[in-house]
């Protein structure tokens, strides 16, 4: 089931997500929704409280970065394959360059920009079946997993640019508040009843 996607400003955005236990109740059904609701925004990643609720849960599917012909076959085929459910994730180590990517975020529709993130990252969590890893990725999946990572600590990538660029997107980011963005899935606003 598709559900609406919380725009910038909602309070839940800021929240830093609890820990659940394999009795979360319907977590089964919600972990599909938020794949179905990733996939019909056409999304890499979907975190928890981007769809209203404060715990430490996040999906992925890197499939549509994997056509780009700026990436090594490996690469492209890493990508094509990686999908993944992350639940009560803790970032161990963030290490390597930082290398700049031109990011956006669906609860922060119409708005791109560069954030620079370190290239490799160590990470522990629990899949679907609460079995738990420990795990090392790099290039763009280490950064989807931090983007979707930042969502569950409270943080959005706008926290992670220059004060000018921030000052820049001021008014495209009252507008996500004000409910005055269009993207062609569903949202809920923080200042606007229902859609």
């Amino acid at each position: 089931m598709i559900i609406p996607i919380y725009g910038y400003g909602e309070p839940v955005l800021r929240k830093v997500g609890e820990e659940i236990t394999p009795d979360y109740p319907n977590l089964k059904e919600i972990i599909t929704n938020m794949y179905d609701t990733m996939y019909n925004a056409y999304g890499v990643g979907l975190a928890a409280p981007q769809v209203g609720m404060a715990i430490r849960l996040f999906v992925i599917d890197t499939e549509p970065f994997s056509d780009s012909d700026d990436l090594s076959k490996e690469e492209q085929a890493q990508l094509k394959n990686f999908k993944r459910t992350f639940i009560n994730a803790k970032m161990l180590k963030e290490e390597g360059e930082e290398w700049g990517f031109n990011e956006g975020c669906l609860s922060i529709p119409d708005v791109r920009e560069d954030v620079y993130r370190n290239e490799r990252i160590t990470i522990e969590y629990c899949d679907e079946d609460f079995n738990k890893k420990t795990e090392v990725f790099d290039g763009l999946i280490a950064r989807v997993i931090q983007h979707e990572y930042d969502h569950i600590e409270g943080v959005l990538f706008t926290d992670k640019i220059s004060t000018l660029k921030k000052t820049l997107i001021k008014k495209k980011l009252q507008n996500i508040m004000d409910g005055k963005a269009f993207p062609d899935y569903r949202m809920k606003f923080a200042n606007k009843k229902g859609r």
